[in-house]
Order: structure tokens, then C-alpha cells, then sequence
């Protein structure tokens, strides 16, 4: 893992630190001190290959980690623990699915912050159910910015990257808002089932700069309605322009512009976050590490904050 983990040396003062400097390669997890990010690899794309998409998000978790080394450490008493890869090279998707919730409940349980690396977008579900395990009693937000709802049937009861919001409103009632969300992605059958489940949304037209008021006022409800928020980045929302690397290219997605950072950070920054993850980059398909290096980005401003 520490080959992974390399960047630029430019001397041990704390203002020079970069993340390959800060992370601890860990195995213990009452090593975990309140506040530490908690990072997981889910090198998993078993989800992606049920629900019929592009192979190979399963090799993303250490190109991220290489993209991430670089970022400079900006914030005092920073603390990166990795955790490693969670596999799922049998085909039983759903205990690679269990392993990553028992290990995510165990760092959220000593009060750290969750992080993980897909992989397909299997993982919400994996990860949600980590969050439930460890505060069973708690309402969690989810706020999935992704072209896609994922609230899919699963076919033959086998969860998919595409039927993760669908298994999380069979456990109780959801409470999640869904940005970026694409017309030509979704069929009106999944829009009925996003309304019927009380899945919140926002358009991917609706995402520009005169039109962040409304987006904030719909995080800030539902931050108020819920005790925890958990954030899932399906890469596939991001034009192919600036993300090529994905199972579903989006010829037409949104950017990571000004507008975007702005909303973005405002759900960073909000207190009851304690988890968040990114999926579906496909090293397969990236070019020049775009995609890779985006998902990185977007996890390293969560540091910054």
C-alpha cells in the first residue's frame, strides 16, 4: 500500500505535508481517535456487471489513491487512516457488500469520518447499511449526486450498482435527494418509482449559478429532517468531456464548475455529514487519469474544509 501512497517530498515541516505524508496504512480499528477520515477500498464491480454496464470500476480504488497523494495537508491535527480494499472476487456481491458495512460501522462507531473508494455504485448500499449499523436509532440523509436514481427492482432478489436506492427504501422510509439527476437517463418508470418512494430531486438543468438559493434551501431541508448525512458522487453525472472514465458516459453531464463547487461545499460543510464516497471510475476507459483525478478532488476538498 505505501507504493501507492507517493508524492512530492519537499521536507517534514507541517507546511510542507502532502497526504502521502499523513496517512497511516491501518488494521487495528481502535486505532481510531474521534475525528480521523476513515478510508476504505471498494474494488468491487460485480453490481455494475448485473446491471449490464462497462467492467472495470473494480481497479479504481488505488488509481484514486495515487491521484489523491499529491493534495497538500491544509488543516491542523489532519489525520488519513487506509484501511485498505474490500474484494469481491467470488461473485457474491452481497458479502463483499456486508464486509465493507461491518467495517465502516466500526469507524464510525470511534467517531470518525467515513470515506470510501468504489468501485461500481454497488457500494451506496454497502455503505448505507454500514451507517445504519452503527447508529440503528439515527434518520440518515443521503444525498446522491449521480444522473441516475438507482432505485431499480433487483432482478431475481441480486442487488445491482443500479438498485441501491430502491434497497434502502425497503428497510424503512427514505430520506434522500438525488442532484444531477438526467432525463435521457432514467425511464419514466423509475421517475414513478423516485416520486412513489418520496425520493427527492433536482435536475441536471436545474444546476446553475441563479439557481442556488432553491438548491440549498432543498440540502438544508433535508439536513434538518435527518441526524446524519452521507454523500454519494456517481462519476457518471460529470460530462465525458471532464469524466470519460465511467460504465454510462455522459455526453451531456453536468461540470465541475462554480455553481457546482458552491453547492458542493455547502454540503460539505455541514455537521452532520460523516460519510461520503465516490463511484464508478473506470480506469478502463479514462484518459489520462481525468476521471481518477476528478474522484480524488472531490473526496480532497471534504479534507480541506
Amino acid at each position: 500500500m505505501n507504493e501507492i501512497w507517493q508524492g512530492r517530498y519537499d521536507g517534514d515541516s507541517p507546511l510542507y505535508h502532502r497526504l502521502f505524508q499523513k496517512v497511516i496504512i491501518a488494521e487495528d480499528y481502535q486505532a481510531i481517535a474521534p475525528n480521523d477520515f476513515v478510508l476504505h477500498g471498494f474494488a468491487v464491480d460485480e453490481g455494475v456487471r448485473r446491471n449490464k454496464g462497462r467492467i472495470g470500476a473494480k481497479d479504481a480504488p488505488d488509481i484514486i489513491r495515487k491521484n489523491m497523494s499529491n493534495f497538500p495537508v491544509v488543516t491542523p491535527n489532519f489525520r488519513l487512516l487506509d484501511f485498505g480494499n474490500i474484494y469481491c472476487e467470488d461473485g457474491n456481491l452481497e458479502q463483499s457488500q456486508a464486509n465493507l458495512a461491518g467495517k465502516v460501522s466500526l469507524a464510525l462507531s470511534s467517531k470518525a469520518k467515513s470515506i470510501v473508494l468504489g468501485g461500481g455504485h454497488e457500494v451506496t448500499f454497502a455503505h448505507y447499511s454500514g451507517i445504519r449499523k452503527a447508529f440503528p436509532n439515527q434518520k440518515i440523509g443521503v444525498i446522491n449526486i449521480d444522473a441516475h436514481f438507482d432505485n431499480r427492482e433487483p432482478e431475481n432478489h441480486l442487488s445491482s450498482s443500479g438498485t441501491g436506492f430502491y434497497q434502502i427504501a425497503e428497510e424503512g422510509e427514505i430520506h434522500s435527494l438525488h442532484i444531477g439527476i438526467q432525463r435521457n437517463s432514467n425511464t419514466l418508470k423509475l421517475f414513478d418509482d423516485a416520486h412513489r418512494l418520496g425520493m427527492k430531486y433536482i435536475l441536471s438543468e436545474g444546476l446553475f449559478f441563479e439557481n442556488l438559493p432553491k438548491i440549498y434551501e432543498a440540502i438544508n431541508t433535508l439536513s434538518e429532517e435527518v441526524d446524519i448525512l452521507y454523500l454519494t458522487i456517481c462519476m457518471d453525472v460529470f460530462n465525458a468531456g471532464i469524466a470519460p472514465g465511467v460504465s454510462a458516459v455522459a455526453y451531456n453531464g453536468i461540470f465541475a464548475d462554480t455553481p457546482f463547487l458552491l453547492f458542493f461545499k455547502h454540503i460539505l460543510k455541514n455537521e452532520k455529514l460523516l460519510a461520503m464516497d465516490v463511484a464508478e471510475v473506470n480506469p478502463k476507459y479514462d484518459i489520462a487519469n481525468r476521471t481518477a483525478r476528478l474522484a480524488a478532488s472531490l473526496v480532497n476538498e471534504w479534507f480541506m474544509i
